[in-house]
């Protein structure tokens, strides 16, 4: 199989841990028999300091004419110590995923055996946890109208969702419940949040077309609390933009590590594969980030774009394996790891492709 793959490392780590999901999938090629072919694009602070622009529209020819997009992160301490900063490295993120159609974010929570020491929450609590979110991702407060008034001492973020918007998000994370646990949990705010009533209307309405679906619903902040308490009563989770931001990086404490977490950008076009860690400038250069995370998304863009199943897994069993024999990377090594066993982002990385 020929597949064209835009590699967008972006700043901070990303471009350490990319380079290590690109060995890998090259690994995965050679492997069995396919021809995976490569570009680069920027976007991100890196874009910014090359064009002046988060998303030059060079890379958002390339991320449309790709088969498939794996990325790394964006962001910059510089913007986030400048509120008023008119561009920012995340403003390329955002119209990336209005221009692609990137609706719907899938995060899998899955916690490997081995790192139940690398999480602050009781083993016997989270053993077993295998949670699927769906993220909303192209609605709410962070596409909303925005901006000052009464000489800039008020500001404003509106949010705003359609009905399609709810609609598209609901069936694929019905679709996946069918084939899992059958259960979905909505997460909503709509005691008090107009959106959210509507949110809740609509996937009221779209169960009736799964009636097999247990359908739950939750408040956000309900929800918070019970990812920590009972992260096994979930299965399938769907949820807004901003609910769904905030719970998946509290939710990377089931996992042991944000370092360990992959993502995939779907919709209507090319996907897009991202660990959800963010840039971590405070690593950056130091050799140390864990590409497991990249690695993961690579399994995923295997999977969902190209429907390699069997190719997916073998990078899932590759990444399972390095930790069954006790490698680790600082983020997620306690005080038992040895230090012989403690690797950097390379390091680790030659692990991984000696077990595929």
């Amino acid at each position: 199989m020929k597949k064209n793959i835009l590699i967008v490392p972006g700043d901070g780590i990303g471009q350490e841990v990319t380079a290590v999901g690109k060995k890998v999938l090259d690994k995965i090629a050679a492997k069995y028999g396919h021809e995976f072919t490569y570009d680069e694009a920027l976007i991100g602070h890196a874009a910014i300091e090359a064009t002046g622009n988060p998303l030059p529209d060079e890379s958002l020819e390339k991320m449309k004419k790709s088969d498939a997009v794996l990325f790394g992160a964006v962001g910059h301490p510089k913007y986030d110590n400048d509120p008023s900063a008119k561009v920012r490295p995340e403003q390329g993120l955002l119209k990336m995923r209005k221009e692609l159609g990137l609706y719907a974010n899938l995060r899998p929570i899955k916690l490997f055996d081995e790192l139940l020491g690398a999480s602050s929450i009781k083993p016997e609590i989270l053993k077993g946890a295998d949670i699927l979110f769906f993220r909303e991702l192209t609605g709410d407060i962070y596409f909303g109208e925005k901006g000052r008034k009464d000489n800039g001492d008020t500001a404003f973020d509106i949010a705003q969702y359609s009905r399609y918007e709810v609609e598209r998000i609901a069936r694929k994370a019905f679709e996946a419940a069918m084939t899992r646990g059958k259960k979905l949990c909505s997460v909503d705010k709509a005691n008090v949040i107009e959106t959210s009533r509507l949110w809740r209307e609509v996937v009221q309405q779209v169960a009736k077309e799964y009636p097999e679906v247990e359908v739950e619903h939750q408040f956000v902040d309900a929800t918070a609390m019970l990812l920590i308490k009972d992260p096994k009563r979930f299965d399938v989770v769907v949820t807004a933009n901003l609910f769904g931001d905030i719970l998946t990086d509290e939710a990377s404490q089931i996992a042991g590590s944000m370092g360990m977490l992959a993502s995939a950008s779907i919709g209507d076009g090319t996907g897009v594969y991202e660990p959800i860690h963010g840039s971590a400038h405070d690593i950056t250069g130091k050799g140390i980030a864990n590409p497991m995370a990249s690695v993961l998304s690579a399994a995923l863009l295997l999977d969902i774009s190209f429907g390699m199943k069997q190719e997916s897994e073998d990078v899932i069993n590759a990444v399972d394996q390095v930790l069954k024999a006790g490698f680790r990377t600082g983020d997620i090594a306690d005080a038992t790891t040895p230090k012989e066993k403690i690797l950097g982002t390379d390091a680790i990385g030659e692990e991984l492709l000696s077990r595929i």
